[in-house]
């Protein structure tokens, strides 16, 4: 492996850059890794909201796919936002024939300015197609209880931990059940990984300038997984690296409402 390791994100394109493919790439720089993309969506969006999505021709994406897998040796693929049945086939026809490379897919279901960003008639596919790909799913709590309603299985007595535990056993693959929808001072990630469940807790930020925080985390995975990482150490690094994103961010001055996080000062590398 050379010592700049290559990762790839699978997702949309935001106008603002607070998140998708934009705040991916910012990733992968502020963490010492070369970063490719292929773009499936491209969003009409600010810090106030999603307000358009123009998916790509599922064409496209394939031809951008091959261009870069028959050129560049990857370490580590990031998905993100692929919208509908069609892309979403696209992307697994070609991932599901290449090996030694980890995946980690980010469901992105809504936006959270309530903006559909995975079609109703698409996640079936997704989870039937794309998740088995997977390394990590890193679906956030409410994405969590979405998922556990597909597999008929929901509770709502059961506590974020349980959920990762058993959202794991339904799919078969490593869960990282994001905390940034909990309450109280402090919010809590956890890993379900094999027969271990790990716990990354932090304080909780004031602030509202959250938009991009899951790209950021999944890809910042993705980068120490190339690095080398084990899958704890990994998630354990890149919950640290994103902590310092939004703790920064208000250093920022990007638009009227919920604005970025903040890359560019990450130096515990």
């Amino acid at each position: 492996m050379n010592n700049i390791p290559n990762v790839l994100t699978i997702a949309g394109s935001d106008s603002s850059s607070g998140a998708g493919v934009q705040a991916d790439i910012k990733t992968f720089t502020a963490l010492k890794v070369y970063g490719t993309c292929v773009i499936t969506n491209i969003t009409a969006q600010n810090s106030l909201g999603v307000h358009a999505v123009f998916p790509i021709p599922p064409v496209t994406v394939t031809k951008q796919l091959e261009a870069v897998i028959e050129d560049i040796e990857l370490e580590a693929i990031k998905i993100g936002m692929l919208y509908d049945a069609q892309i979403i086939e696209s992307v697994s026809r070609i991932l599901k024939n290449l090996k030694g490379i980890r995946i980690i897919v980010d469901p992105v279901l809504i936006s959270s300015s309530g903006t559909k960003l995975l079609q109703d008639s698409a996640k079936i596919a997704l989870i039937e197609q794309i998740f088995p790909l997977a390394d990590l799913i890193t679906p956030n709590l409410p994405e969590t209880d979405n998922l556990l309603e597909y597999f008929d299985v929901f509770d709502n007595t059961l506590s974020a931990k349980q959920k990762a535990s058993q959202l794991q056993q339904a799919l078969g693959i490593d869960i990282l059940v994001k905390g940034g929808h909990g309450e109280g001072n402090h919010l809590t990630d956890y890993l379900a990984t094999g027969a271990d469940i790990y716990e990354f807790s932090h304080p909780k930020i004031e602030t509202q300038h959250t938009h991009g925080t899951g790209c950021t985390l999944s890809s910042a995975i993705s980068s120490f997984l190339a690095r080398g990482y084990s899958m704890k150490e990994a998630v354990e690094a890149a919950c640290e690296f994103t902590t310092q994103c939004i703790r920064s961010a208000s250093l920022l001055n990007v638009g009227k409402s919920y604005g970025p996080v903040n890359h560019l000062l990450y130096s515990a590398i």
